[in-house]
């Protein structure tokens, strides 16, 4: 069998491939400037006469599996398999795995620099220096930026999925406080407190966004729950802008219902006006989408890709946990 790699793999994953699968053929997505569009990933599967696939960023449609017959499997290298009609695949018979936690330690990361830089008031102290405002005695600066520290708050997290659990893994180091929100999940370790929804709100110095993007959490953070927020609280947000009402967000930090927000994502991507009406607002911290643009986050991909692909092809099974149509591919066998 040969697999077609558009995502970004390093050597030592394609050779591993070879092993599992015989052959692979390499066109990454990066080399072509862009992801790979409709008829261009036809064209390449055709050409490579590929019965895997393993994208990023490609759009694999109902087109690509009806046009490319020979397809056995489908791997999508990120936290959610959003570029690929699961249903097409799946009722086709066709696997398709995916990699939710190839950035979590990225995003952790970003989440601790961007919170102790917003607390600490980094950027607008480098500022005043550069400007060459510190024309006073030598305590200017310690009182005119004193800011907070992380250790001893209660961070709250929406969604404690793979990334919301290295952030808390990584605050534990703080002495924090971690209280989460998930029907859906429910973590075995002891110092992580599963609570309402309102009181993630109602009790959090800091309140973490860590939702994906669906019919249920398009808009799902209103004025109700920002306003339960204490004045002093600070909302982050890396998972998807549109979790958030825009006109309830902006209203709580224009009237600082909330002391600010550190986002990374928005509305509009490129930004429209819009987003850089919130993003422009002197209590916001703002970053270009990049929480999980870490070199590392290609290799962790690489590496959560193969350990599914070897399970599923050595032994024969779905009991794969990284296998997003299991449940579906399980009810028709």
């Amino acid at each position: 069998m040969n697999v077609l790699v558009t995502a970004p793999y390093n050597e030592a994953g394609l050779l591993q491939l070879k092993e599992l699968f015989g052959a692979y053929t390499y066109r990454s997505w990066k080399e072509n400037g862009k992801a790979y569009n409709e008829a261009e990933l036809i064209s390449l599967l055709k050409e490579s006469k590929a019965e895997g696939l393993i994208a990023e960023l490609d759009k694999v449609t109902e087109n690509v599996f009806a046009e490319v017959p020979e397809l056995k499997f489908v791997g999508v290298c990120r936290g959610m398999p959003s570029n690929v009609d699961v249903k097409a695949a799946t009722k086709r018979g066709i696997p398709v795995f995916f990699t939710p936690a190839r950035n979590a330690q990225a995003v952790a990361e970003l989440f601790i620099g961007n919170l102790i830089t917003f607390f600490r008031h980094t950027i607008p102290s480098i500022e005043w220096l550069k400007q060459e405002k510190w024309d006073g005695d030598y305590l200017q600066a310690y009182l005119k930026f004193k800011g907070n520290e992380i250790a001893g708050k209660t961070i709250g997290m929406i969604g404690f999925g793979a990334v919301g659990q290295r952030i808390a893994a990584v605050l534990e180091g703080f002495q924090c406080t971690v209280q989460y929100y998930d029907p859906y999940v429910e973590s075995q370790n002891p110092n992580h407190t599963r609570v309402s929804l309102e009181t993630v709100f109602s009790t959090s110095d800091v309140v973490s966004i860590h939702l994906p993007r669906t019919e249920e959490t398009i808009g799902m953070i209103n004025e109700h729950y920002l306003g339960l927020m204490k004045e002093d609280a600070i909302l982050v947000n890396t998972s998807r802008a549109v979790v958030v009402e825009r006109e309830a967000l902006v209203h709580a930090l224009k009237e600082h219902k909330i002391r600010g927000a550190i986002l990374d994502v928005f509305y509009h991507e490129p930004p429209e006006q819009s987003d850089y009406e919130i993003i422009k607002l002197p209590n916001v911290l703002a970053t270009p989408h990049l929480a999980g643009a870490s070199y590392e986050v290609e290799d962790h991909h690489v590496c959560i890709m193969n350990q599914a692909l070897t399970k599923w092809y050595t032994q024969r099974n779905l009991q794969v946990p990284t296998l997003y149509n299991r449940k579906a591919l399980e009810a028709m066998s």
